[in-house]
């Protein structure tokens, strides 16, 4: 017969061997010790191997075979709380799961800080988590396949759709430093980046078909996420606009250059919390937006930035609380 051990026998068994002996178990545990050493016979009967060497020693040392069963042990108990702590969660209103779709407009430190502290306050709730550009976070909402959005173009208004402001960022025209438009002592005008190519985000969501943002030069190459521009740009094949927390530092090491192009409109670039109104979140969920709003409320402005790169102290400015 398959042993079949109970979880009150696997929590006497760490027990005893955390504490070092069976009275120190026997109080640990509020029992007596003669129920210690029957459970722990038991145990071991069923195993149909030792657990504890006894003779010989006057307090009981794990034998190799009790030290590899103590690691199942642990394991077993470890889900036993997180089982727990799911089964309280939900009984309070806790989530099993939250989904979230997030902008590439927000800076990956804030994304990083909250949910590290996501994941030590809410260790039962599962996260699903994407990353998306333009009007995607819009549309995954919009669609139920998350609960909530933090960031997004509200590029369209919907009664069913609540979106609360709760910081911003902004995207700054970079070149690499090898590239002809960063050797331009001067302001650049739209003539200097017409014939240049522009590197652009094609937004997969299809909430902006039809509709180019701040796309200045004729000749394009259209890429689909932000992570290919960022290091398409960095290699010197084409210029384009980027979130300035993604480039901080790239700027201060110098692999990119600001361009002084005052045609490409680089005023701030709101975040939103975005939720369907019928589907209200959550206690994680709800901690979760708030988080992130208290975050995004310390980033730099655009002309606090701005002012920071021409006193070339871009490593002294805040990003998201950092």
């Amino acid at each position: 017969m398959l042993p079949n051990p109970t979880l009150d026998q696997l929590q006497v068994f760490l027990t005893v061997a955390e504490t070092g002996s069976f009275s120190a178990a026997s109080r640990a545990l509020n029992r007596a010790q003669s129920v210690i050493s029957y459970t722990i016979a038991n145990l071991e009967s069923q195993l149909e191997m030792p657990l504890f060497e006894r003779s010989g020693a006057r307090q009981p040392k794990l034998t190799d075979a009790g030290k590899a069963m103590l690691e199942d042990a642990r394991r077993l108990l470890s889900d036993l709380e997180v089982m727990r702590a799911r089964a309280k969660g939900l009984k309070e209103g806790l989530e099993a799961e939250v989904s979230v779709a997030i902008s590439v407009m927000v800076p990956s430190k804030a994304v990083v800080q909250v949910l590290r502290e996501f994941r030590d306050k809410f260790p039962s709730v599962a996260l699903n988590l994407a990353v998306g550009e333009l009007g995607t976070v819009m549309d995954m909402v919009s669609s139920g396949k998350a609960s909530i959005g933090i960031g997004g173009a509200v590029l369209k208004q919907h009664d069913s759709i609540s979106a609360e402001r709760i910081g911003h960022s902004f995207m700054m025209p970079v070149a690499s430093r090898d590239h002809p438009l960063a050797k331009i002592d001067r302001p650049l005008t739209l003539a200097d980046v017409r014939e240049e190519t522009q590197l652009v985000v094609t937004d997969a969501s299809g909430l902006t078909k039809g509709r180019d943002f701040n796309v200045l030069s004729y000749k394009t190459w259209r890429v689909s996420d932000i992570a290919t521009k960022h290091s398409l740009i960095r290699g010197g094949l084409g210029w384009g606009g980027l979130p300035a927390s993604l480039i901080r530092d790239d700027l201060k090491r110098g692999s990119l250059v600001h361009l002084d192009l005052q045609a490409y409109e680089q005023g701030e670039y709101p975040i939103y919390a975005i939720r369907r109104i019928a589907s209200p979140p959550g206690p994680a969920a709800t901690w979760m937006i708030e988080a992130f709003s208290k975050r995004l409320q310390l980033c730099p402005s655009h002309a606090d930035f701005t002012a920071g790169l021409a006193e070339l102290s871009v490593e002294e400015l805040p990003l998201a609380a950092e």
